[in-house]
């Protein structure tokens, strides 16, 4: 398997404190992989370092196995999108994509090629005369990224690049990012703590904690088979259920193989039915009730564990199922929707 960006050991600090405790990654040529994590998880560090924008105490990055350790920001050829953009207001679009190829001094007529190839890329191809100031922002998020993909990079890297957006806006531009990815075919690697937006866009996630990968897989793997409680916790809504040493869940009073652990299961796997008449064995009392237009989102404790869960109902189930203080039966369709994880933190 070709390796486009190596990471081996990656070790650095700031202000005297290590943020980064030897981390490790492959991305492979034209995938897209999203660093996630809460605030000071060393994402942000972890993409400036691959930038040079810092300088690591231990460890190498590689482009295409070739260490890029000792080169500048300007000679890792790389294109990378800011937070807030930062583009040259007093420049027209035309001007502010063009500027890196200013820099390796194409000829006009080449710069006027590729700043209209990428002007068509990011659909803004009337706008190369206009100011960036009378844009939106939607319009100036495509034009920072035509600017970083105009000089055709090896490495893509985005850092928040969507976060200056309203919500609305940032949904939409989440398929149109993948959709100019993929085309391009550029290896990528992002930062957000969005997780809709790093499940949405990417081919492999990295959730990282403390400075160090908790796990690095595809969107599905994470959500449906975490590696670690903070994982299941920290993507998503999870049901985190007690498993006794022969496998039973006192909560759902179900037995599975598996044990003793913690049962990850996620609010869409779980049903309520009404009681029974097991005694309180698998029954569940519901606390809250919240309608959220696509769901009911359903809070309920352990009538013998004491354990809440969330379970996410249909919109149209039976309103009278559901009301407040009700008695119910949580149950679980299949095994395959049960998590079983042996770690408890």
């Amino acid at each position: 398997m070709s390796v486009a960006v190596t990471i081996e050991g990656l070790r650095a600090e700031l202000g005297g404190t290590e943020v980064l405790h030897g981390i490790d990654l492959d991305v492979r040529p034209g995938e897209f992989v999203t660093l996630l994590g809460p605030s000071g998880s060393g994402k942000t560090t972890t993409l400036n370092v691959v930038a040079g924008f810092i300088q690591q105490s231990a460890g190498t990055v590689s482009f295409d196995a070739v260490r890029i350790d000792a080169l500048p920001p300007f000679r890792r050829d790389l294109g990378f999108v800011f937070q807030n953009y930062a583009l040259f207001p007093h420049l027209s679009v035309g001007e502010n994509i063009a500027f890196p190829l200013r820099a390796r001094r194409l000829t006009r007529a080449d710069r006027s090629r590729l700043v209209a190839e990428v002007l068509e890329l990011v659909d803004l191809g009337a706008m190369a005369e206009r100011r960036v100031r009378s844009l939106s922002g939607g319009q100036q998020q495509r034009v920072a990224l035509a600017r970083a993909l105009v000089f055709k990079p090896r490495v893509l890297l985005l850092d928040e690049p969507l976060a200056a957006l309203d919500k609305s806006l940032r949904e939409a531009m989440q398929g149109e990012l993948k959709r100019i990815q993929h085309e391009v075919g550029v290896t990528t690697i992002a930062v957000t703590h969005d997780q809709t937006e790093a499940m949405t866009m990417s081919d492999r996630v990295g959730v990282m904690r403390d400075g160090v990968f908790e796990q690095v897989a595809t969107p599905s793997e994470l959500y449906r088979r975490p590696t670690s409680l903070f994982v299941a916790k920290f993507l998503g809504e999870a049901n985190l259920l007690k498993v006794d040493a022969q496998g039973y869940i006192a909560a759902l009073d179900l037995s599975l193989e598996g044990g003793p652990g913690i049962a990850v299961i996620r609010p869409e796997d779980v049903a309520i039915a009404a009681v029974n008449g097991r005694g309180s064995a698998g029954q569940a009392r519901i606390d809250q009730v919240d309608y959220q237009g696509w769901r009911y989102r359903i809070v309920c404790e352990s009538e013998s564990t004491r354990e809440r869960m969330t379970v996410s109902a249909p919109p149209d189930i039976d309103g009278s199922l559901i009301e407040r203080g009700r008695l119910v039966s949580p149950t679980v369709s299949s095994a395959s929707h049960v998590h079983i994880l042996a770690d408890s933190g």
